[in-house]
């Protein structure tokens, strides 16, 4: 896995936290929580690639 795959995941992380803080202290609870959401399908999204490679490779593996 790349550095700069995980720095980015991290960065997702950190603005959805920090909105997250922000909606929540306003009152905007629904917001808040749609915020998170979005960061974890955000995340999802940009992790499938990755995961189609690991199973590539455990296919190679094993002679599937």
């Amino acid at each position: 896995m790349e550095i700069s795959l995980v720095l980015k995941i991290a960065g997702i992380g950190l603005i959805v936290a920090i909105l997250n803080v922000i909606l929540s202290k306003n009152g905007r609870d629904e917001y808040a929580m749609l915020t998170v959401i979005a960061g974890v399908i955000v995340v999802l999204l940009m992790l499938i690639p990755q995961m189609s490679q690991l199973v590539d490779t455990v296919n190679s593996v094993f002679d599937f």
